[in-house]
């Protein structure tokens, strides 16, 4: 299960106690301010320097602020206080539909199978049908939120015939080692760090129900003045990434110092089926149609408040 040492490294230092930058006013760059959290290919740009050696050449510098979750990120990024940062499929939602002033500018296919739902070992919940009057823990407004949607509606139900917990990764955590919860829909390194505790069992994976966008995402004044630095960016994580992906060993060892947590269930994410961390690039039609879906979805739930046009907000780099 994930220790508070362990949930502590993983979820770093609270957005709220970072001294933001100013928000200032759409020009040439001369610095790029990154939200990131700790994880991923982005986290690895900032411990090798690679964003700041390639914009050094646009004469930018580069300031990295830590960031627990998607939403205070896009918050930020939106109001101005942020140039550019990841985040999954759920939150931009919600930070288009509060006109949070910020573009879709890239994206990353994740593995399916790095998403789950955990059951203890000795429940008895051997279908998605068992989970009917249980109580199932996620975080409202994140990818788990959409995964638990979709798996239940696999099952022929829906999130009102199960008793939906509200609960960030931690704290779900810790639901589910006493025994207060009886399923968790949870994304790695989470996933993989409880996966490896002999009391819980995986009910299903998210293949076959869900497929894994992540996003990046551009202030909308900072990428109109400055596309050439949003171009770089995007490509030099992919670069970034496919290294990475190349060369597990150093990879591993890189994120496990960063996340605080351990080599064996890095790897382990790493290594899901399907993992590609050099699978970075502007939006696809399929990323912008997948995306759209689910703010259809999430409307007609009643979870959104208003539609949402995802191509309203989609960056399009200029062909070289």
């Amino acid at each position: 299960m994930i220790t508070r040492r362990q949930s502590l490294a993983l979820i770093g230092a609270a957005a709220t106690s970072l001294a933001m930058p100013a928000i200032r006013p759409a020009r040439a760059a001369t610095e790029f301010r990154i939200g990131w959290q700790k994880n991923g290919v982005l986290a690895l740009a900032k411990r090798t320097g690679a964003l700041e050696k390639r914009l050094a050449r646009h004469g930018v510098t580069v300031t990295w602020a830590e960031f627990t979750s998607g939403p205070p990120l896009l918050e930020a990024l939106g109001a101005g206080s942020l140039d550019f940062g990841p985040t999954g499929d759920v939150p931009p939602l919600f930070a288009q539909a509060a006109g949070g002033n910020l573009l879709y500018v890239g994206t990353y296919r994740g593995p399916s199978t790095g998403s789950a739902i955990l059951v203890h070992k000795d429940s008895g919940l051997n279908k998605l049908e068992d989970l009917k009057g249980r109580k199932v823990a996620f975080k409202r407004g994140s990818s788990a939120h959409n995964f638990t949607v979709k798996a239940l509606r696999k099952a022929g139900l829906s999130i009102g015939d199960v008793e939906a917990v509200d609960l960030p990764p931690p704290d779900a955590a810790a639901a589910f080692k006493t025994g207060s919860i009886d399923a968790w829909a949870i994304w790695d390194p989470y996933y993989a760090v409880a996966e490896a505790d002999p009391h819980a069992r995986v009910l299903t994976t998210a293949a076959g129900i869900v497929d894994s966008w992540s996003f990046y995402f551009g202030n909308g004044d900072f990428t109109a003045a400055n596309p050439d630095v949003i171009a770089d960016v995007i490509d030099e994580l992919a670069i970034t990434g496919a290294w990475a992906q190349s060369h597990l060993d150093e990879t591993v060892a890189a994120l496990s110092q960063i996340t605080g947590v351990t080599a064996e269930v890095t790897r382990t994410v790493l290594t899901r089926k399907g993992a590609d961390l050099g699978r970075v690039h502007p939006l696809t039609d399929e990323a912008i149609t997948y995306q759209q879906a689910l703010a259809d979805e999430f409307h007609d739930l009643g979870i959104l408040p208003k539609k949402l046009a995802i191509a309203d907000i989609v960056w399009r780099p200029k062909a070289s």
